[in-house]
């Protein structure tokens, strides 16, 4: 017996690992098993169910689950799954990350054969600035295509992949919002669906899961551990019913006083009944371990075990459930019924992911794909656009920016960011086919560049200041690298400051005072950061956020800030002042509190002053907005809901009672008219916006309703068409959970311009 940590970066848990000597020796047995099955290795298994490709995968799956042994059945319930010699099954390793490219963490992919190197993207964050559903879709689709290469490649022992983190960025100081696609319900559903389609064809390229469900969004906040948050289901829901995802993983927090990974009502009403999941449910890893470790919420492991395998989970990431199984069915706390449901479901995958039609490699689709599939030119090329893309210009007081090459006779890149590779990775990250930082591609744009850290990390415990401050004033041009890293903000690590780290600030404003011209401020973290010096500062011209852009980081900020890429990005999350730390983690409301002086969270209901809205974002261009009426578009002041008559007495309609047939016919196209003034070409991401009269009655102040992007020359305009849904877009939850639409007015906003719908009968 073992003590060891959690083998989750960051959970703040000590686990005590007991290896069965059954589950080691059927794991030696393993080793050498190919990694399919029903092939010719296996000439006695080729002619039963399991391996006859015409039958439905859930019944393939059965008949194989059929013919296991409950000690079998036992251990495939873990996220190492021994193989089964005398049925010619596979080992599989369940856990891989793919969350902005392949990743070390996780036991499934290894990276020390032909491939030693893979395609990072930017973190998740930053992605999701360029507010470009298509260039997600896009990234999912080369990191599943990377998969399958490393695993025809031998590279590879699992095809699902636990990715992506669809959780709401609720508080700026999350340590792991950097994996997310931010603050906006909207937004992170439509992240989520990118992962593939209602329909994904067979077999499956790679299995995404979308994880945390739910309420997860805090990891270690002043000794409040992330086993008892609160978040939404909307992303969630978007990623099963219109991303097809065959995955979902349950969280560590407790809902309503029940762990989620126990919880029949999420897991098996919600996740597998209202939204038809056709895959598994799998825990985070040892979540079933804290269960009763930490939460306490069965008195024995066998309990523990049979409430979140009773519940719907099909899966457990760790070894819990592989150590207690058995003693849980001698004890009859579960039967082979119990996991025979959870066992179906998890060989289901496996037989959509083409494990069970023998040899995959060099068989059509994906069998051909091998080393020359990674670390493409178009992958590369692809990381990028979503670098550049992503970018968000904060500040450029007096058109600093874009800076003209030729005048840049020499420059300063001053900052502990400055040439870190590791920081354009982010966290769950793998080993970058090639690496770009912000020196190496500023220096592919200004001769004489001279480099000084200026402290000693991220953290900035010493600065040389005085050093830093001489090499700005002898410089043309000052470029200023600050920000976070790992240190500050990452999993199982939440911040307790908005500020830059240590003295970070006092070296930026000393660096500012000395420098010839007004210095360009590029920030790289994963979260907010409140930078009012700098926005205040007119020594200070411009400031980039740039996240963590991944391999191609530094040649992307480099092109933004020379004018060959115009910036485009916005935030996908509020940027708060550090006063906002005063708002306890653990409060998980998200509306204001006038009577207490609670100021609400995220855009949609923050009351306070933020530094940077949600959605702002500058362009070298100057881009107009105009709702305009079309065919069928309803004109300004139309009534939606002429003639339906409302309940009486109330100031709303419910939506079950306008019906899906009612909700159907109120659905409207509304184009909007984009036109780019010049001077440059750009890509511009049109946010579509619903903004009641007041937010009284639990409404948002406003609210996201769709978004899409725009490539525009200079001088071109642009006709973007949405597709406005009142019963989805313009309704809100009651406290019972009922949708209402309120009576009245309703504002459609792009930009500055607005459009009333009513609804009045």
């Amino acid at each position: 017996m073992a003590a060891a940590t959690s083998r989750r970066t960051g959970t703040l848990v000590t686990t005590t690992i007991i290896v069965m000597p059954a589950l080691l020796l059927m794991a030696l047995a393993s080793a050498s098993d190919p990694p399919f099955s029903c092939g010719p290795s296996s000439p006695t298994t080729r002619g039963l169910p399991f391996c006859d490709r015409s039958l439905p995968a859930a019944r393939r799956a059965a008949d194989l689950v059929a013919r296991l042994t409950v000690a079998e059945k036992v251990a495939q319930l873990g996220d190492e799954a021994p193989g089964v010699p005398r049925l010619g099954v596979p080992a599989y390793k369940w856990w891989s990350e793919g969350l902005h490219g392949l990743s070390f963490w996780g036991h499934g992919m290894r990276f020390n054969g032909t491939v030693t190197g893979v395609t990072s993207f930017p973190q998740v964050l930053l992605t999701a600035a360029t507010f470009d559903q298509g260039l997600w879709f896009r990234i999912g689709q080369a990191i599943g295509r990377e998969a399958r290469a490393l695993y025809n490649l031998g590279q590879a022992q699992g095809l699902t992949i636990w990715s992506p983190n669809v959780n709401i960025f609720r508080d700026p100081r999350w340590g792991r919002g950097q994996e997310t696609p931010g603050e906006d319900p909207t937004t992170a559903s439509k992240g989520s669906s990118a992962t593939g389609a209602p329909a994904p064809p067979s077999p499956l390229q790679t299995s995404a899961c979308c994880k945390h469900a739910t309420a997860y969004d805090l990891e270690d906040w002043n000794g409040v551990a992330r086993t008892s948050a609160d978040t939404f289901n909307p992303p969630f829901r978007s990623c099963v019913v219109d991303g097809g995802a065959s995955c979902v993983m349950c969280a560590y927090t407790g809902i309503n006083g029940v762990p989620a990974c126990a919880s029949s009502d999420l897991l098996t009403g919600t996740f597998k009944g209202a939204w038809g999941l056709d895959g598994y449910v799998s825990s985070d890893c040892d979540a079933v371990a804290l269960m009763r470790d930490a939460q306490r919420y069965r008195p024995t492991p066998e309990d523990t075990v049979a409430v979140a395998l009773k519940a719907g989970l099909d899966l457990n990431c760790g070894t819990y459930t592989q150590e207690h199984g058995m003693a849980a069915f001698q004890q009859g706390k579960i039967t082979e019924k119990d996991m025979d449901k959870a066992l179906t479901n998890l060989f289901a995958v496996r037989m959509r992911l083409g494990h069970f039609d023998g040899d995959p490699r060099g068989a059509a689709p994906y069998g051909g794909l091998g080393a020359a599939d990674v670390c493409t030119a178009d992958h590369r090329n692809l990381a990028l656009e979503a670098a550049q893309d992503g970018i968000v210009l904060l500040k450029n007081d007096r058109g600093i920016l874009p800076l003209n090459r030729a005048a840049v006779g020499s420059a300063a890149a001053i900052g502990p960011n400055a040439n870190d590779p590791t920081v354009l990775t982010g966290n769950y990250f793998g080993p970058p086919c090639e690496t770009t930082t912000p020196l190496r591609g500023l220096q592919s744009y200004v001769r004489d560049v001279r480099f000084l850290a200026g402290c000693d990390s991220p953290a900035c415990g010493y600065a040389a200041t005085a050093q830093a401050a001489a090499a700005a004033g002898a410089a043309d041009y000052t470029f200023l690298f600050t920000g976070l890293s790992q240190k500050q903000e990452s999993e199982g690590l939440d911040r307790t400051s908005l500020l830059l780290p240590g003295k970070q600030q006092s070296l930026v404003t000393a660096v500012a005072a000395a420098a010839k011209r007004p210095v360009i401020l590029v920030l790289l973290t994963g979260g907010p950061v409140d930078v009012t010096f700098a926005q205040n500062n007119p020594k200070i011209g411009a400031i980039l956020w740039a996240g963590y852009p991944g391999q191609a980081g530094g040649l992307a900020i480099a092109r933004v800030l020379f004018g060959d890429h115009n910036p485009g990005g916005r935030l996908p999350v509020t940027w708060y002042p550090d006063e906002f730390t005063k708002v306890p983690m653990t409060d998980m409301r998200m509306r204001a509190d006038p009577a207490t002086g609670y100021p609400g969270r995220s855009y949609r209901f923050y009351t306070g002053k933020p530094l940077y809205k949600f959605g702002y974002g500058l362009s070298y261009s100057k881009v107009s907005h105009r709702l305009v009426a079309g065919a069928k578009n309803p004109a300004p002041g139309t009534s939606l809901l002429a003639g339906l008559t409302a309940t009486p007495g109330r100031s709303y309609y419910h939506v079950d009672d306008i019906g899906a047939d009612g909700c159907e016919q109120l659905k409207f196209p509304a184009e909007v008219e984009v036109q780019n003034h010049g001077p440059m070409d750009g890509k511009h991401s049109v946010l579509m916006f619903l903004r009641w009269p007041n937010a009284t009655d639990g409404r948002p102040a406003s609210q996201l309703i769709g978004f899409q992007k725009q490539h525009l020359k200079a001088g071109e305009k642009a006709s973007v068409r949405f597709h406005v849904s009142p019963c989805e877009h313009f309704s809100r939850p009651r406290e019972d959970g009922k949708k209402v639409i309120d009576k009245g007015s309703h504002f459609l906003m792009v930009g500055k311009d607005e459009w009333e719908i009513s609804f009045e009968p």
